[in-house]
């Protein structure tokens, strides 16, 4: 396995993975905790997948696939109301779907070629990366959000409760 197979199925599987965990935290939120705010300057459940898919789209679709960049950034935070919880985990499956095509496809040689996204000149290796640390970064206030909205134990490291890989904590 080459280093660039591991970095294009590690970023596919990982958007795979937190794309399930915010589909599933959204399938636990009723509509008024999606688009709930404390303040105008936080940002609602909604609105974060919004962006999600917004970012996801500009760098890996268009920014990396070429297509073009539609993106309306200031729309995604602006946002408040109007999609379905179930509408939402729509969205950021079928982006996430969109860009694992594209992440899947590209060769070897492109992995250093520059591309320029959202005024940053990076190689295509780099724009990946971003985009999953960006993704790790939301999907975590997303959980969080859930959490405290229904006092929830999401269960998603249930298998670390016991003793894992036969160890035994010290």
């Amino acid at each position: 396995m080459s280093l660039e197979s591991v970095i294009t199925s590690y970023v596919s599987s990982k958007l795979d993975q937190l794309a399930g965990r915010i589909a599933d935290c959204l399938g636990r939120l009723n509509y008024d905790q999606v688009w709930a705010r404390g303040t105008d300057n936080e940002n609602a459940v909604g609105n974060l997948v919004l962006h999600l898919c917004g970012n996801v789209r500009q760098w890996i679709v268009a920014g990396i696939g070429g297509a073009p960049d539609v993106r309306q950034r200031d729309a995604e935070f602006a946002a408040r109301g109007g999609l379905e919880p179930a509408e939402l985990a729509g969205r950021v499956s079928s982006i996430v779907r969109e860009a694992n095509g594209i992440i899947g496809d590209v060769p070897a040689a492109r992995m250093m070629e520059l591309v320029t996204i959202q005024g940053y000149t990076l190689t295509v290796a780099e724009a990946m990366l971003r985009v999953l640390e960006h993704f790790s970064h939301h999907t975590g206030q997303i959980i969080f959000a859930t959490k405290l909205a229904t006092g929830a134990d999401l269960g998603y490291y249930a298998h670390l409760k016991g003793p894992a890989h036969g160890e035994t904590t010290p």
